[in-house]
């Protein structure tokens, strides 16, 4: 049976008269990478915070580890490792200092894997951490995340500043954890990110979680691309339903269009009946899902 690490139910949040997340309902399971996912001002952060033990929610319930995020917030962060999107540190500390303090902080010790991680993410921890760039920052606090036996892990755009290079180095170790049995809730508006790493994702907009599921089971939301090249003309191509953006060369042997997916079975009979000669399929991406739900929002964000 799944075990749930992370439980939210009907969650809402009051700032006043300002509604930062209504209703939202997710669950984490044991062993699952979880994307959270939205723009600024969706209500990441704001979730996030409340499960930290840092805003108490309004109401609804929130269970993690099977713990009250706000009334047993040190046993939780004794079993929980967080990372943020814009990490501060002690000016006048090295990163190798910050690093053992971190993790002193939640009753671990520097051992071969934070050296094996300093050097995995080729950082100098002898410099003063005033010295560090933005991507440096985040070295280090992914470091002591990573060098935690945590039961829990928070990522929070966490590769924000980070090369290319780095960001493939923590995608690589986030799967370990998921090999490891751990438990994992990843906020990132780096698409491609969360749809190399996560099981599941949860889709969040103006305080309202709107889909949650794996990006299989989404995809019915979303079209396919298509490129079809037949023998005969594909008239029929433009008084079918569920075509979009339908593109047809002179003699109509040449067909480019976007299709719904519940219309791919019956589409493919009539093309077959114009005998294809080729044909060209990208499914959709989550970057389609989520242009599906933000790309007509133009309303301003607010904090959190």
């Amino acid at each position: 049976m799944t075990t749930d690490v992370l439980t939210i139910d009907h969650l809402t949040k009051r700032f006043g008269h300002t509604q930062a997340l209504s209703d939202v309902t997710l669950t984490v399971h044991q062993g699952e990478v979880f994307g959270f996912i939205g723009p600024n001002g969706a209500g990441k952060s704001t979730t996030i915070r409340i499960l930290l033990g840092i805003l108490k929610k309004t109401s609804g319930s929130v269970s993690l580890l099977g713990l009250d995020p706000f009334t047993d917030n040190v046993a939780i962060h004794q079993r929980l490792a967080y990372v943020p999107g814009d990490v501060a540190l002690w000016p006048n500390l090295s990163g190798g200092e910050i690093i053992d303090f971190l993790l002193h902080l939640n009753g671990h010790a520097h051992t071969a894997r934070t050296d094996a991680l300093i050097e995995t993410f080729q950082l100098d921890p002898t410099k003063k951490a005033r010295t560090y760039s933005k991507g440096n920052r985040q070295k280090v606090a992914l470091i002591a995340a990573f060098s935690q036996e945590a039961d829990f892990y928070i990522f929070d755009e966490p590769t924000s500043g980070l090369d290319p290079l780095n960001e493939q180095r923590f995608q690589e170790l986030v799967l370990e954890l998921k090999q490891a049995g751990k438990s994992v809730l990843l906020s990132s508006h780096i698409l491609s990110e969360v749809e190399k790493m996560c099981d599941r994702i949860g889709i969040i907009r103006q305080g309202k979680l709107i889909e949650t599921g794996t990006l299989a089971e989404m995809r019915h939301l979303t079209r396919t691309q298509m490129v079809v090249k037949t023998l005969h003309p594909l008239d029929i191509l433009e008084e079918r339903d569920g075509l979009y953006d339908l593109q047809l060369d002179a003699p109509k042997t040449t067909a480019s269009f976007s299709v719904d997916s519940d219309q791919i079975p019956v589409l493919m009979d009539r093309l077959a009946a114009a005998d294809i000669v080729s044909i060209q399929s990208n499914p959709p991406t989550l970057e389609d899902l989520f242009l599906r739900y933000y790309g007509d929002d133009d309303a301003a964000p607010e904090k959190g």
